[in-house]
C-alpha cells in the first residue's frame, strides 16, 4: 500500500469482494458493472431461483455475469455450489477439480432470501463436508439459527454455539468462512479459533446497529440478514476489520432489492453497497485511524485464505467529499426505469474511488 498524504490519495492492491450478490437477468445487468470496475474477482453467492446446486447451472450463470460486464472490464467471478440435503458428492468433486466451484456456500433452509432449499441439518451434510475436507475446498456459512423460538438477534450467536463449533469438531480440517458477521461473539470465536476459520465483514455493518432500522419509522433499506445488533457489536466489528488480523478480510454481501420489494409487506433483507462499498470501508478505516490496515483487509487477507494469487493491479482512493445518490435506476427487460437505493443514499463519504490499472 501507498499514501501521500499531501495529496490526501490511497493505493492498493486492486482488492476482491468475497461474498456478493449479483442476483441475474436484467438486475444483474445493471448491477454487475458497480462491482466488476471496483474488485478483480468476487466470490458469487449461489441464491438464485433456482439455486446452483449443478455444473451446468453454475456454468451458464458465470457466462451471464460475463456476458454483462461493461466493455473492457476484467473481472473474474468465482462460483459456488448452493448445498442442500441432497446433494451429490460428485458434483462438488468434480464442479471444485475442474475449476468450476471455488467454495460451496451453506444456507440454514429458510435462514435468508432464497434459502428454503438450504440444509435443514448440518449432520445431514456430513458426507459432503468430509468431501469438502478432503479436497480443501472452502466452506462459506450462512451463521444463524432459524428456530422461530430464538430472538432474531440471538441466531447467530446460538448458531455458533450449537453448531458450528460441533461441525468444526467434526470436521477439525475444514477451512471456513464464517459470513457477514455482526457480533462480537462471532468476533472473539473467530480471532481465538484452534480451526481454518476466517470471517468476512460488511460495510453496512461497521457503520449500523439495529436502531438504524427504526430512525425515523421502519428503514427498509437497513433491513438485511444477519440484522445488526446492538452498538457494542458494531463497535467490535470496527475494531476487527481495522485490527490487522489475517482471519477477517472484506465480503460487501451487496444484495440489491428493487425499491419497490424492498417497501413491500415483505421489505426484503438485503443492502446494496456495491457502488460505494470501497469508500465506506476506507471511511472506518480512516476514522478509526487504521488506514496503514486497509490493503490487509481489502486485497491481501482474502486471498491468502482462498489460496490465490494477490491482484497484481492496482486501484486508488482520493479524499474527495462527495454525496451519494438517492437512488440509482436500472432498465427491465422491457425498458423501463426500475430504482435501486445505494447503501449511504444521500449521505456524504470522504473518499472516491478514482481509477484501476
Amino acid at each position: 500500500m501507498s499514501s501521500d498524504m499531501s495529496l490526501n490519495k490511497l493505493t492498493v492492491r486492486q482488492p476482491d469482494d468475497w461474498h456478493v450478490h449479483l442476483r441475474d437477468h436484467h438486475v444483474l445487468h445493471g448491477v454487475v458493472g458497480f462491482t466488476a470496475k471496483v474488485f478483480r474477482r468476487a466470490i458469487v453467492m449461489p441464491n438464485l431461483d433456482p439455486p446452483i446446486t449443478s455444473l451446468q447451472a453454475a456454468i451458464d450463470y458465470r457466462e451471464r455475469i460475463l456476458s454483462s460486464l461493461p466493455d473492457g472490464v476484467r473481472f473474474t467471478p468465482l462460483m459456488t455450489a448452493y448445498l442442500t440435503d441432497d446433494l451429490a458428492t460428485n458434483v462438488l468433486e468434480e464442479g471444485y477439480k475442474k475449476g468450476i466451484f471455488t467454495a460451496a456456500k451453506l444456507y440454514p433452509a429458510n435462514s435468508t432470501t432464497n434459502s428454503s432449499e438450504g440444509v435443514s441439518d448440518l449432520k445431514a451434510i456430513d458426507t459432503l463436508l468430509e468431501t469438502m475436507e478432503l479436497l480443501d475446498m472452502p466452506l462459506l456459512v450462512h451463521g444463524e439459527v432459524t428456530e422461530p423460538q430464538v430472538d432474531i438477534f440471538d441466531r447467530e450467536e446460538i448458531f455458533i454455539d450449537n453448531h458450528l463449533y460441533p461441525m468444526l469438531l467434526r470436521h477439525p480440517g475444514l477451512r471456513v468462512v464464517l459470513e457477514h458477521i455482526t457480533t462480537e461473539q462471532s468476533v472473539q470465536f473467530v480471532e481465538s479459533s484452534p480451526f481454518k476459520l476466517a470471517a468476512t465483514i460488511t460495510p453496512h455493518h461497521l457503520h449500523i446497529n439495529r436502531n438504524s432500522m427504526f430512525n425515523g419509522g421502519i428503514r427498509s433499506d437497513f433491513y438485511c440478514l444477519p440484522v445488526a445488533k446492538r452498538e457494542r457489536h458494531r463497535l467490535a466489528l470496527r475494531k476487527a476489520a481495522t485490527s490487522g488480523k489475517d482471519c477477517f478480510f472484506i465480503g460487501t454481501d451487496s444484495a440489491p432489492h428493487l425499491r419497490r420489494d424492498k417497501e413491500s409487506s415483505c421489505g426484503c433483507a438485503g443492502i446494496f453497497n456495491a457502488p460505494y462499498a470501497l469508500e465506506s470501508y476506507a471511511e472506518v478505516f480512516d476514522q478509526e485511524g487504521s488506514l496503514e490496515h486497509f490493503e490487509a483487509f481489502v486485497s491481501k487477507n482474502g486471498p491468502s485464505f482462498y489460496k490465490m494469487p494477490l491482484n497484481e493491479s492496482s486501484i486508488s482512493l482520493v479524499r474527495r467529499s462527495h454525496v451519494v445518490p438517492s437512488t440509482i435506476d436500472l432498465s427491465n427487460a422491457s425498458g423501463a426505469l426500475q430504482q435501486l437505493v445505494p447503501f449511504h443514499a444521500g449521505e456524504k463519504l470522504s473518499w472516491q474511488v478514482e481509477h484501476s490499472s
